[in-house]
């Protein structure tokens, strides 16, 4: 289609623009000093896509990713956490870490979808841009189902959402209803078995349809006037009569019935009559009329329209309904088809194979599987390698920017959000009047139809589809960090194996705190070396989790304790996972058994002594629980959902049937290995050797022995008063 090119215009937020091309010509590049703020995004032009231009944006689409060099996405959701203790932590194992972003993809709804193919014009020197913002929201009217979707909505999320001008009515009014592969599988299925189960295209006449008895006599009536009504429309097709000479008007039912022609046969189309009277009808001709047929069909909206066909001999009607039959299964299999909705642009995307760019981008992709192809698989590995096989080439923005020095530098004190990275690194797109000489600037041109300008807006960030053309800003200028020059690619170069990026596609970020990418290709994670810890390397065998303790007791409250009775070093760290459970890392492995021992003697045994101890802070209350870190990863892999972790774990644990899970959860029954404390075998860390235990701070003059505490557990006889005033 001819386009043409004129100045940029800016746009009022969410305002149609005028009856004129927009396109703009922009040049970014990284600017001289770092800059933050919010995106504008005035002027950009974003195609708005919803259900009743979605057919026509499909093609148009087609033919644009066909064309691109790359394309950006971006997903707007419903929420992200369920609960603040599923947010990801630096101390999450690789599988615990893939349970939450499971949970999260599961339980909210994807709201918008951002598409923005970009295609190097050599004659131009410049990217063109086409973004796309698709409208989503689940719902089953396609195909009449009587289930119906639940998703969550994060207050946080959707006030986020709200700032920033979301249009929730054109997202539950108009938004693009879907359904995954699985769910197509599933519902065709259904459909071809309850096609072969019919005797006859439903409601047509069933010979097994159970006659209703006339209880009435206005049904007895009915019955007898139908019945001279058929047999005088029966009889004038068979002696050559006009078909419509039955007509009279004075029987009761003339504006009921329309002659009409089906599949080349007389009928009589019934209009206005009531379920029971059809069923009445069914009945009157299975019993007196064997060549007159009854045969509903079904409308595109699912109208339906019910006649009554002649046929000439039996192999006649069984070929008829055999044609209705087979009409009838495909009027279904296109409503499912027609249900597949967005779905249409994930398919188009993967057919394609072109580099998918996001901006950590790993929940979206997540998102996008978990809606349009199916339930998440049970492991990080095997998802990574279904996105892979979907997908082939990728790549992630946040990634790139923590794996090019001059960028870490120049974000140093930025956030690594996609809209700080924009006005860092597309400072001529963010805001048109800075300049910058940095590198050699790369043109990105947005490009509009005019012919449609009433589905185009003024884009704005937290829009899915402005998101997704800032992404691919952002990827452009991040290619020329890298080195790639855009004037020197031949056409039919495929972006993914340049040489300078090659290396770097495949390679997600899990999550922004997780210290390691993920290679989509093999499925198996790897350090990211532009990652800076907050805390020490994760030992999981030297990990325990603690919960349920007192909202007074604090992290550093834990570790103090814990510390005076293992030694000062004992701990590496105490990470918490909200204001009910932490996970605590010991320097070595055999102080998490240790310390359930200890945990399971205190509790078990019926002395004041135990009050005196310095884990009775962390114990008080008596709700306290303690488990291994397989532990955690049991309760946030359970479908069970509770706001705070203590109660999460205790719902967990509560319904458990296994009776070992049930002995670690709760960590604390005095039997068993715990039972020989009590017995005066003392677990290893809590021995003494040469009157002091190993590896514990120094005691001085007015401290309390532990071996006297567990010698007092031990007999049970000697005072605390006395012992004390004697230590």
């Amino acid at each position: 289609m001819q386009r043409r090119r004129h100045p940029l215009l800016l746009l009022p937020r969410r305002r149609p623009p005028s009856r004129t091309l927009l396109s703009r010509l922009l040049s970014s590049s990284p600017p001289a000093s770092g800059g933050g703020g919010g995106v504008g995004g005035g002027g950009v032009a974003v195609k708005q896509v919803t259900r009743g231009n979605l057919a026509e944006a499909l093609e148009e689409l087609r033919a644009r990713v066909r064309g691109a060099a790359f394309v950006g996405i971006d997903l707007e959701m419903s929420g992200v956490t369920s609960a603040p203790w599923r947010d990801t932590l630096e101390l999450d194992r690789a599988d615990v870490r893939y349970l939450k972003l499971r949970d999260s993809a599961e339980r909210f709804a994807a709201l918008q979808l951002g598409v923005c193919p970009f295609r190097w014009d050599p004659a131009k020197s410049a990217f063109v841009a086409h973004p796309q913002n698709f409208f989503i929201f689940p719902r089953n009217e396609p195909l009449n189902d009587c289930s119906t979707h639940e998703f969550l909505c994060q207050t946080t999320s959707i006030d986020f959402l709200a700032k920033y001008q979301f249009d929730f009515n054109t997202c539950f009014r108009e938004g693009i209803y879907y359904l995954s592969r699985t769910q197509e599988e599933e519902a065709l299925q259904k459909l071809y078995t309850l096609h072969n189960n019919e005797t006859s295209a439903y409601p047509n006449t069933s010979e097994e349809e159970e006659d209703a008895p006339l209880k009435s006599a206005a049904d007895v009536l009915f019955t007898e006037r139908m019945k001279i009504k058929f047999n005088e429309w029966r009889n004038s097709i068979v002696s050559n009569q006009r078909v419509d000479d039955h007509r009279s008007e004075n029987f009761k039912f003339a504006d009921q019935f329309q002659t009409v022609f089906f599949k080349m046969r007389p009928a009589i189309m019934l209009n206005g009559f009531t379920s029971h009277q059809l069923k009445l009808i069914r009945q009157i001709l299975r019993t007196h009329f064997r060549d007159l047929v009854y045969v509903c069909t079904f409308l595109e909206d699912g109208v339906s329209e019910k006649r009554v066909v002649y046929t000439d001999t039996n192999e006649d009607k069984i070929s008829l309904m055999k044609n209705v039959r087979e009409d009838l299964l495909k009027s279904r299999e296109a409503k499912v088809k027609s249900a597949v909705g967005i779905r249409h642009v994930i398919d188009l995307l993967a057919s394609e194979r072109k580099l998918i760019v996001g901006h950590s981008c790993f929940l979206d992709i997540a998102q996008i599987y978990s809606k349009f192809v199916g339930p998440l698989p049970s492991s990080m590995e095997e998802f990574a390698l279904s996105i892979n096989r979907m997908f082939p080439h990728m790549a992630d923005t946040r990634h790139l920017m923590s794996v090019n020095d001059a960028v870490q530098y120049r974000m140093r004190h930025k956030s690594k959000s996609l809209s700080s990275a924009f006005s860092l690194l597309c400072p001529a797109l963010h805001a048109p009047d800075e300049k910058s000489s940095t590198l050699p600037s790369v043109r990105i041109e947005v490009e509009a139809d005019e012919t449609v300008l009433s589905c185009f807006t003024s884009g704005a960030k937290h829009e899915a589809g402005y998101d997704a053309f800032m992404t691919g800003c952002v990827f452009v200028q991040l290619c020329a960090y890298h080195g790639i020059k855009f004037e020197q690619l031949s056409p039919l170069e495929d972006l993914a194996t340049n040489i300078n990026l090659k290396k770097h596609i495949n390679l997600l970020p899990p999550c922004w705190n997780s210290g390691t990418v993920l290679d989509l290709s093999t499925g198996t994670e790897r350090p990211d070396a532009g990652y800076k810890r907050r805390y020490p390397a994760a030992v999981y065998d030297n990990v325990i989790l603690i919960w349920g303790f007192q909202s007074k007791v604090r992290p550093k409250d834990i570790k103090d304790c814990i510390c005076k009775v293992f030694g000062q070093a004992s701990v590496t760290s105490v990470f918490p996972i909200d204001s009910t459970a932490v996970l605590v890392q010991f320097s070595k492995q055999e102080s998490v058994n240790d310390f359930l021992d200890l945990k399971a003697t205190l509790e078990s045994a019926d002395s004041a002594i135990s009050v005196l101890h310095p884990l009775s802070t962390i114990l008080e209350g008596g709700k306290t629980r303690a488990a291994k870190y397989d532990t955690y990863r049991d309760i946030c892999r359970s479908s069970v959902s509770k706001f705070s972790f203590a109660d999460q774990a205790e719902a967990v644990c509560s319904t458990s049937n296994s009776e070992s899970k049930f002995k670690e959860c709760n960590a604390a029954d005095g039997s068993g290995a715990y039972g020989s404390a009590l017995d005066g075998t003392v677990p290893a860390s809590v021995q003494q050797s040469g009157g002091a235990k190993s590896g514990s701070k120094n005691k001085g003059d007015d401290d309390f022995s532990y071996q006297d505490i567990l010698d007092a557990l031990q007999d049970g006889k000697t005072s605390v008063g006395k012992r004390m005033r004697n230590a």
